[in-house]
């Protein structure tokens, strides 16, 4: 176990390093990459679950970790690493059961005390993230913090490379591990996806592409931004969501996503002025029977293109665009673009190509549970963002009598964010 210095102005303190690996030798498999995971490799999901004292009362360090060695036997991609074709130089992963990094640590707060925070960058420091590389063959793909707060809670910080599976894959994961230690045994194998059959197109024009080629990372598998990102979470009740698609007149045909991203978009293109985005990326991920399969990238992918003045137009007709957008599946796009010329030679962003909204609206983010209690907060968010940013929409807690409510996670540029959480702020009363 290896102690890591901490910043002075940080309330965590006390961080130390670890590595679990599957409970038995889960026999050196390759797993080949799909285009589309490859496609997803300079991207990372963080997601952070917050649990109270009642939780996890009676739990120690040994009972949250030693499940890992468990499920690491069933999930035993995420214990590889990466390794290059000697032939082709294509990535692939080895299984070689070289585990996963356990981060403990401590925090000087209480869990309340850090919900009422409005730093949103301490978020960061309860999800430990290493980029892959530039020595992939030592870079773990996952990362698992717990974090222990002075009231008695705890949180559940992971980091998880995209390449490995997209987020509802990450969430599937911490949900199996709860299981084991509630003592539920699983399945002890997982079966590969089958490949669906889309009937959705398989390519879109150059402008209207959610996938943006970008210069070749080498072993690095990070981005450059062209200005500092920064993240802001914030919480959407209920009535709130009544209170705004009854104001937008917006039809019963749209959902609160949709809403809700046609506000942002619209909020967006009066902040950015003529340079506002007419062009949006709709993500969504196939739910469908995760739980017994291995991670997986399985997206869906549409471009939503607005013929008029965004800024002036109305949120009701944004909504609507949003909704009748065209699908494109993310499998078939990567092997069509992978496939021309220099395409393996490439690299892609997906987030934040265009300004990127992610639907996780069906995402069992809260069915994570420890001793019957689920989190009382979770924040899903993406690492290695364009420039033109992101905004994930998730399900917020259920509410005792307004339903459920929804969590928003917002990555742009610093400058742009600040003038959008004022806009919000102003317009709906969301931040």
């Amino acid at each position: 176990m290896v102690s890591l210095s901490s910043n002075l102005e940080s309330p965590i303190s006390g961080m130390k390093l670890s590595s679990v690996v599957p409970a038995k030798d889960t026999g050196n498999k390759d797993h080949q990459f799909t285009d589309l995971d490859l496609a997803m490799k300079l991207h990372n999901v963080k997601g952070v679950y917050l649990f109270d004292s009642d939780a996890v009362r009676g739990l120690t360090i040994h009972d949250l970790k030693k499940p890992m060695f468990e499920l690491l036997e069933i999930y035993f991609t995420a214990a590889g690493r990466i390794r290059r074709s000697e032939t082709t130089g294509r990535p692939f992963l080895k299984c070689n059961d070289g585990g996963v990094r356990i981060v403990e640590a401590f925090c000087d707060t209480s869990i309340d005390e850090w919900l009422e925070s409005n730093d949103d960058s301490r978020d960061n420091s309860l999800a430990y993230y290493q980029t892959l590389g530039p020595d992939l063959r030592f870079s773990p793909l996952v990362f698992v913090q717990f974090t222990w707060f002075k009231c008695g809670g705890v949180s559940l910080g992971l980091s998880w490379a995209h390449v490995l599976g997209d987020p509802v894959s990450a969430s599937t994961f911490v949900n199996k591990w709860a299981q084991i230690v509630a003592r539920h045994v699983p399945s002890k194998s997982l079966h590969l996806p089958k490949p669906r059959k889309s009937e959705a197109p398989t390519s879109v024009p150059g402008k209207l592409s959610p996938m943006k080629r970008i210069e070749p990372v080498g072993d690095h598998w990070t981005i450059s931004n062209n200005c500092s990102m920064e993240t802001h979470y914030f919480k959407v009740t209920a009535k709130q969501l009544d209170h705004m698609v009854s104001k937008v007149c917006a039809p019963t045909n749209v959902s609160h996503f949709e809403v809700l991203s046609a506000i942002i978009w619209k909020s967006l293109e009066k902040l950015r002025e003529d340079s506002g985005p007419r062009v949006v990326t709709i993500c969504r991920y196939n739910y469908g029977n995760r739980e017994n399969e291995i991670p997986t990238n399985d997206l869906v992918l549409s471009t939503v293109e607005a013929d008029f003045n965004v800024r002036k137009g109305d949120i009701s007709e944004l909504a609507v665009l949003i909704a009748d957008k065209k699908k494109v599946d993310g499998n078939s796009l990567a092997e069509e673009i992978l496939s021309e010329k220099d395409g393996e030679s490439s690299d892609f962003i997906v987030y934040g190509a265009n300004l990127t909204f992610v639907n996780m609206e069906e995402a069992d983010v809260y069915g994570l549970k420890l001793q019957g209690k689920k989190p009382v907060s979770v924040n899903y968010a993406i690492d290695g963002v364009g420039d033109e940013g992101v905004v994930m929409i998730l399900p917020g807690p259920e509410e005792d009598e307004d339903g459920c409510g929804r969590k928003v996670t917002v990555v742009l540029p610093g400058d742009q964010l600040a003038l959008l959480k004022k806009e919000l702020n102003n317009e709906w009363a969301l931040v």
